[in-house]
């Protein structure tokens, strides 16, 4: 049996419930639980707003670091590719003008070189009536030692870059600097006209600059070797080591102009 205290729990245990579902049924019907869950409600989202706030912004930011991800890696492919094609397009190119340079290319033999003008010209034997005509340039293993200075029917004379009297335009590839060879008669090749104060060159490749059709940009003539001494006038003049053996040599190839060209 059920003491007196326990029978006066259960009594207020069910009194609890009916009265609850009394309010319940007198709540919905004149719309006091809808007010109390909108309170609720509302309380409720003051401690939410930051949670659901970060929330937004942790979706937000990951969207925007997988967008960001999948962007840099279409960009590392394109990049890829657009250098595969700049390689692609210089090696077709390169190969148009080796194959356009060597058809242009023409072997002569050096028949005379005489002791008091040594380092200034020599005589090869090609002439007009191999084409060759006054301007033209000559190499020596790759590298410019001259030009073409007179013609005759079976030969030509040609000055070398040791000569004094033949100043050749040219372009320091690394700073894209101009200046002029010209050689000293002695066998050294010097480079003037470069502003003074550039610090070391040593090193750094000469070529030609574009000066006309007959010594063409880009013809390589070797590279800087030493400062020699700054001029008054703010410029600087260099020694040139020559890419071609000036001191002996006893061949050079002739780049003739192209078929259009005089």
């Amino acid at each position: 049996m059920l003491d007196r205290r326990q029978t006066l729990e259960w009594i207020h245990g069910l009194t609890a419930l009916i009265l609850g579902l009394v309010l319940l049924g007198v709540g919905s019907s004149l719309g006091v639980s809808k007010k109390v869950v909108d309170l609720l409600g509302g309380i409720l989202s003051v401690p939410e707003y930051p949670a659901v706030r970060l929330r937004g912004f942790l979706v937000d930011w990951w969207g925007w670091a997988q967008n960001k991800t999948a962007l840099q890696r279409e960009i590392e492919r394109l990049k890829d590719e657009n250098a595969k094609f700049r390689i692609l397009e210089a090696a077709v190119a390169n190969e148009r003008i080796r194959a356009d340079l060597d058809a242009r290319m023409d072997e002569a033999r050096i028949t005379l070189r005489a002791p008091m003008s040594w380092w200034n010209e020599v005589r090869i034997d090609k002439g007009e009536k191999d084409h060759i005509s006054v301007g033209l340039p000559i190499f020596q293993n790759g590298y410019l030692v001259g030009r073409i200075s007179s013609v005759s029917l079976l030969s030509s004379w040609a000055e070398l870059l040791t000569s004094p009297s033949l100043m050749i335009p040219v372009v320091i590839e690394e700073t894209r600097e101009l200046g002029v060879v010209v050689g000293d008669g002695n066998g050294s090749v010097l480079l003037n006209y470069i502003p003074a104060g550039r610090g070391n060159m040593a090193g750094m490749k000469i070529s030609t600059a574009l000066i006309g059709e007959q010594l063409p940009p880009g013809l390589p003539v070797g590279w800087i070797k030493e400062e020699l001494e700054s001029t008054g006038d703010g410029y600087a003049t260099y020694r040139v080591e020559p890419g071609a053996d000036l001191s002996r040599f006893y061949g050079v190839s002739i780049l003739k102009p192209t078929a259009g060209g005089r």
